[in-house]
């Protein structure tokens, strides 16, 4: 059975039209592309011979895939017409963003785990910085003073932050829930060293000047994941379909009960990466951590006294600070970045993993 071309109910002649004058080769994008990038890199080539200067790969692709968006356009427009042309237009234009958004990702995942990999061994995951110059040590006290404050500070913000989204969602009306609204839009964007003055003068007005305590860096990581889990949470409680509410009411179910009951459990995977949302917003915040809990080369397990050490500020002392040898200052700077990349990506494992089992089954 063979297709054929639409006719004209007068005329009997094919309708010519952008979906039948034709269509491009599977292959055609590609050998744009490959010709766009050729022809780029003999430009280029010509001009290193010329100026006696190395070949720029990076500018040579650059200029290659801009050189492919108008040409795929040109040769989709004479071949299949305007529509077709127009939707290769974007979809270049839409994958050469994403591939535009991945280089830098890219980029840093290999530099972190090329130059982090270097002290990844048993004594740099059991030992402290304690009475270590130079070569050798660890950062056991880190990890633990990371722990502690950043799950200390899930502890204050995510109970708050989730109550204020259900008074917004559920409750909340006229000028406080507006008023409520407005603060948390304005503490979205607040500076985190800002935050970390808060929580440093706020200690200090009960314990004295020059405190710094675990805890203080706790609160303020705390402030700055609130609005976060506000509003994710807000968002997700709103997505939750009415009639399910209704559905609840009807059968007698008082309010307080149907948001435990329904709407929490509907949302609790969209409410959970809200939440680790939060959590890598302010896991990696150095500034706030430095002003309020300060740093020390010893384990602390007591948020409630004396300094503690966080990855972050690791990572800073280590490459503000590099004595002698300096390289391994720095390795240890690019080993510890290359464990918080880590403990950032189990999180959100943990949190796809909360989502996916704790999540309502609609299924029979």
């Amino acid at each position: 059975m063979t297709m054929t071309k639409p006719e004209t109910p007068a005329t009997g002649t094919p309708i010519a039209n952008s979906l039948t004058a034709g269509r491009l080769p599977g292959s055609a994008p590609w050998m744009i592309l490959g010709s766009a990038l050729a022809v780029s890199a003999a430009i280029f080539g010509v001009v290193a011979i010329g100026g006696g200067t190395g070949f720029n790969w990076g500018a040579a692709i650059l200029v290659g895939a801009l050189l492919y968006v108008p040409t795929v356009w040109l040769f989709s427009t004479l071949v299949e017409g305007r529509r077709r042309a127009m939707d290769r237009l974007v979809t270049a234009l839409v994958t050469g963003a994403f591939v535009l958004a991945m280089i830098p990702l890219v980029s840093l995942t290999i530099t972190v785990v090329t130059y982090g990999l270097s002290r990844f061994d048993v004594e740099f995951f059991t030992f402290s910085m304690r009475n270590v110059t130079g070569e050798g040590g660890g950062i056991v006290h880190a990890i633990v003073g990371t722990l502690l404050i950043t799950g200390a500070a899930a502890v204050i913000s995510i109970p708050i932050g989730i109550m204020t989204s259900i008074y917004l969602v559920e409750y909340g009306r006229g000028r406080l829930a507006r008023g409520i609204t407005f603060l948390v839009d304005v503490m979205t964007g607040i500076p985190s060293i800002v935050a970390g003055l808060f929580a440093y003068a706020l200690f200090a007005l009960f314990l004295g000047p020059g405190t710094r305590t675990g805890i203080a860096g706790a609160v303020s990581l705390a402030v700055l994941m609130i609005p976060v889990v506000v509003r994710s949470s807000e968002e997700m409680l709103r997505l939750v379909p009415n009639e399910l509410r209704e559905a609840a009411y009807a059968l007698g179910v008082p309010k307080w009960l149907t948001i435990m009951k329904v709407v929490l459990p509907t949302s609790i995977a969209g409410i959970t990466t809200g939440v680790t949302l939060a959590i890598a917003r302010v896991i990696g915040e150095t500034a706030p951590l430095l002003i309020a809990a300060g740093f020390t080369a010893s384990v602390n397990y007591n948020l409630f006294d004396g300094r503690m050490q966080s990855l972050p500020v690791f990572v800073y002392t280590q490459y503000t600070n590099q004595g002698n040898p300096p390289e391994a200052y720095l390795d240890r700077a690019w080993a510890a970045a290359l464990t918080l990349i880590l403990i950032v990506m189990a999180l959100n494992l943990i949190a796809r993993l909360v989502a996916r089992f704790f999540a309502p089954k609609f299924g029979r």
